[in-house]
C-alpha cells in the first residue's frame, strides 16, 4: 500500500497548506468526469481522497507517521494479549477465557476498542448538496444506510459509528466522499454558481426568464442593459444559507442573423465608448 504522502507527491515534513494544495491540484486533474478514457480514475481519485483524510487530520497523520495506523487509517499493531506470553491455546492455563474477563474488570473494563474500516464512496452534486441518504454495500455484502448532510463536499469523511470491526467498543466506518460534478451548477463555498445564456434583445431590453435551482425552477428578472458577466443573486438558493448567482453570457443567433449584421454596420452609438479601456498588462 502506498504511503500518503507518495500518493499526494509531499514530502513527509510538508505543511498542512502544502498538503491542501497538493490535494486540490491532484483532485482537479484526477476526477474520474475529466478522465473518462481512464478505466482506473475512480480508484485514483478515491486513493487521493483517503490520503488527503488522513494528512488533513492531525492526530492521524501523527499516528501514522509513528507507525501506528496504515494508510487506509487501520491499527498495525495490536496490543498484546496474555496469551503472547503464557503460550497456551484458549481455554487452557491461567484459567482459560476467563482469565480474560478477570484482566478486564482488574484493568477498569478497558480494553482494545475495535479497528476503524475505511470506505469510499460517490455522490452526485445534488445529493450532496440538498442532503441524503444512501445505502452502501460493502465488500462482505453487508448494507450500511450513510446520511449525507446538505453541503457535503468531496474529500469529506463521514463517520457511522459502531459499524468498525467488532471489540469492546467497535470500531466505526469512515467513508471518504467523492462528489460527482453538475453539467451545469458549481459550488463556491455554500454558494452556487450557474451560467445562464441569453438573447442580445433579453440582455438590452431586460426579461423575466426561468432558472433552474438546487430545489426546482424560479423565475429571474434581467434588468435591461445587463452586460455579459453581469451577475445577479438569488438569495437563500445556495448551501445552507448561501446564495446562487446567476452569471449571464450572451448568446447570439446559430449561424448569425443577417438583420442584426446589417444593423450594427449602420449603428453608432449615441454615446461612444471602449470596452477595452484600462486593459493592460
Amino acid at each position: 500500500m502506498k504511503s500518503p504522502y507518495d500518493i499526494l507527491g509531499v514530502a513527509q515534513t510538508a505543511t498542512q497548506d502544502q498538503i491542501r494544495t497538493a490535494y486540490r491540484r491532484l483532485a482537479k486533474t484526477s476526477h474520474p468526469d475529466t478522465n473518462p478514457d481512464k478505466p482506473d480514475a475512480a480508484e485514483t481519485f478515491a486513493a487521493i481522497s483517503a490520503a488527503h483524510a488522513l494528512l488533513s487530520d492531525p492526530e492521524k497523520r501523527a499516528r501514522f507517521d509513528r507507525g501506528e495506523i496504515d494508510a487506509s487509517g487501520a491499527d498495525i499493531r495490536p496490543r498484546p494479549s496474555w496469551r503472547d506470553f503464557a503460550g497456551e491455546p484458549p481455554g487452557q492455563g491461567f484459567g482459560g477465557d476467563n482469565f480474560d474477563d478477570l484482566l478486564h474488570q482488574a484493568m477498569g473494563g478497558r480494553r482494545r476498542r475495535g479497528a476503524d474500516l475505511r470506505y469510499t464512496a460517490t455522490i452526485p452534486f445534488l445529493d450532496a448538496a440538498r442532503g441524503t441518504t444512501r445505502r452502501l454495500t460493502l465488500p462482505d455484502g453487508q448494507a450500511l444506510d450513510l446520511a449525507i448532510p446538505p453541503g457535503t463536499e468531496t474529500g469529506q469523511v463521514l463517520r457511522l459509528r459502531g459499524r468498525g470491526q467488532p471489540g469492546p467498543p467497535p470500531g466505526d466506518a469512515l467513508v471518504t466522499i467523492t462528489v460527482t460534478p453538475h453539467r451545469h451548477f458549481r459550488r463556491e463555498g455554500n454558494d452556487i454558481l450557474l451560467d445562464l445564456p441569453v438573447t442580445l434583445p433579453e440582455a438590452v431590453l431586460g426579461a423575466k426568464v426561468e432558472v433552474p435551482t438546487l430545489t426546482g425552477q424560479v423565475t429571474l428578472a434581467i434588468p435591461p442593459n445587463s452586460g455579459p458577466g453581469t451577475r445577479l443573486r438569488l438569495r437563500g438558493r445556495g448551501i445552507n444559507g448561501g446564495h446562487q448567482f446567476v452569471i449571464l453570457a450572451l448568446a447570439l443567433p446559430p449561424g448569425g442573423d443577417p438583420a442584426l449584421t446589417e444593423f450594427l454596420r449602420s449603428w453608432t452609438p449615441a454615446q461612444p465608448y471602449d470596452p477595452r479601456a484600462g486593459l493592460d498588462a
